[in-house]
């Protein structure tokens, strides 16, 4: 059932992980320091709606090599299997991902940020202060509309400049997130 994304009030802070990627290695945070911006999209690998812009994705982030991007799974992987960390780093190298690809097997992350959906986008400025919460455009699975990235495109041009994103941001719609009971 497709949901849409929680829309975390804007300038609120990004919260810490340390979070093992798809080969083990973990990853904090604080390693994006420097980094002018940071999204944080909380992806899978099982969802049509995650599937549907993944290659896009890949296309808008390589317009922005100064960017630093984690994608995280929070999704409960024992009972969705095509969610666990093979599989994830299949659909990374399938989608031309090169960011880290992390596994949030507590869920704690996926909580503290208020996560909904997959896919669900958050972009943080230079403060670590979220700046931009929402959609990547305006296709999903069976609408017809091009996927084109335009509305994560615009908030990252925005951010990096150093401007706010307007407001209203278009919630991101996707599958739920699938928690643990």
């Amino acid at each position: 059932m497709a949901v849409t994304s929680e829309m975390v009030p804007l300038g609120t802070p990004a919260p810490d992980f340390a979070l093992a990627d798809v080969t083990g290695h973990v990853v904090r945070r604080d390693d994006f320091a420097d980094a002018p911006a940071l999204l944080v999209a909380f992806i899978c690998n099982h969802c049509p709606y995650v599937k549907h812009v993944e290659v896009g994705l890949a296309k808008v982030l390589a317009e922005f090599p100064t960017l630093a991007v984690v994608g995280i799974c929070t999704n409960d992987a024992e009972a969705y299997p095509d969610d666990a960390p093979a599989q994830l780093a299949a659909q990374a190298q399938r989608a031309g991902w090169s960011f880290p690809y992390l596994v949030d097997a507590t869920q704690q992350v996926g909580r503290a940020y208020q996560a909904v959906c997959t896919p669900d986008f958050f972009l943080y400025g230079a403060d670590r202060t979220l700046a931009y919460r929402g959609a990547f455009d305006d296709s999903t699975p069976g609408n017809g509309k091009p996927v084109t990235g335009a509305a994560l495109r615009a908030a990252i041009e925005l951010v990096l400049a150093g401007h706010p994103v307007p407001e209203p941001h278009q919630p991101s719609m996707g599958c739920s997130i699938k928690w643990r009971s």
